[in-house]
C-alpha cells in the first residue's frame, strides 16, 4: 500500500536516501529511488527522543531535591520494578532495565503519532512485529541461560508418552507468541489513531480535546500490556517450578 510521506520521511528520502538503499543492501532487499518509510523514520526520531530525554533526566538528577521530570521516571521505574518483582521474583530486578526501555519505547511511539504532523510507527505491522520478536528472543534466551538444554523440557511437559504431542502444542504456543505481540499492538494502536483522526477532521474544539485524552490514555494502557506480557513470558521462561 502506498503511503503518503510525512515531513521527516521526505528529508530523510530527499538527502539520505543513498544511506537507506546501503542498509536495504546489507540486510538483502531490493534497493528503491526513496527507500526511507514512514515508520523507519518514526523510530528513527522516537529512539532519539529516549536518548534525549535521558540525557536530560541523567544531567538534572538530584537526591535532596528531585524536580517533577525525574520524580515521574522515578515513578515509573518503581512500577517496572514492582511488576518484575510480583511476575518474576526477586530475579526480575535483573531484567527491569529491559521492561524499562521496552515500555519506553512503545510508550513514545504510541504517544508521537498523537501530534500532528507524525505518524505512530507502532500503527506499522513492521514494527510491532519486530518488538513482538525481540520479546520472542530475549525470553528463549534468558530460558536458555537459566536452564541451559533443560530449558527444553519446558516444551515437552512432566508425562513422557505426551511429550510428541505437547511439544508440538507449545512450540506453536510460543511461534505464536510473537504475533499475538504484534497485531494486538498493531491493531489497537492504528484502530486508536484512525478514529482519532476521523473525528479530528469532522469535529472541533470539545469532542477532539476528548479524543486525544482517550486516545493517550490507549497509548499508555498498550505500552503496558506489551510489557506486561513480555514479563509474564520471561517469568515462566526463567521460573524453576515447572
Amino acid at each position: 500500500m502506498n503511503q503518503t510521506e510525512i515531513w521527516l520521511t521526505k528529508i530523510f528520502n530527499d538527502n539520505l536516501a543513498g544511506l537507506g538503499n546501503s542498509v536495504l543492501s546489507i540486510v538483502g532487499l531490493p534497493t528503491a529511488p526513496r527507500p526511507w518509510t514512514n515508520f523507519i523514520s518514526m523510530e528513527l526520531l522516537v529512539v532519539l527522543i529516549i536518548v534525549v530525554v535521558f540525557a536530560v533526566l541523567r544531567a538534572g538528577l538530584s537526591v535532596a531535591n528531585p524536580g517533577k521530570f525525574q520524580q515521574t521516571f522515578e515513578l515509573i521505574y518503581e512500577f517496572i520494578s514492582g511488576q518484575a518483582e510480583d511476575l518474576v521474583g526477586h530475579a526480575g530486578q535483573r531484567y527491569v532495565a529491559f521492561f524499562g526501555v521496552l515500555f519506553l519505547f512503545v510508550l513514545f511511539a504510541n504517544l508521537i503519532g498523537l501530534l500532528p504532523g507524525f505518524t505512530p510507527p507502532t500503527g506499522n505491522l513492521g514494527t510491532t512485529l519486530g518488538l513482538g520478536v525481540v520479546s520472542f528472543l530475549v525470553y528463549n534466551y534468558l530460558g536458555f541461560r537459566e536452564h541451559g538444554v533443560g530449558y527444553l523440557k519446558h516444551f515437552i511437559g512432566p508425562v513422557m508418552w505426551l511429550a510428541p504431542l505437547m511439544a508440538v502444542v507449545e512450540v506453536l504456543s510460543h511461534v505464536f507468541r510473537p504475533v499475538s505481540l504484534a497485531i494486538r499492538l498493531f491493531g489497537n494502536m492504528f484502530a486508536d489513531h484512525l478514529v482519532l483522526g476521523i473525528f479530528t477532521d469532522l469535529t472541533k474544539l470539545v469532542i477532539p480535546v476528548a479524543f486525544y485524552v482517550l486516545g493517550a490514555f490507549v497509548c499508555v494502557l498498550q505500552a503496558f500490556v506489551f510489557t506486561i506480557l513480555s514479563t509474564v513470558y520471561i517469568a515462566l521462561a526463567v521460573a524453576h517450578d515447572h
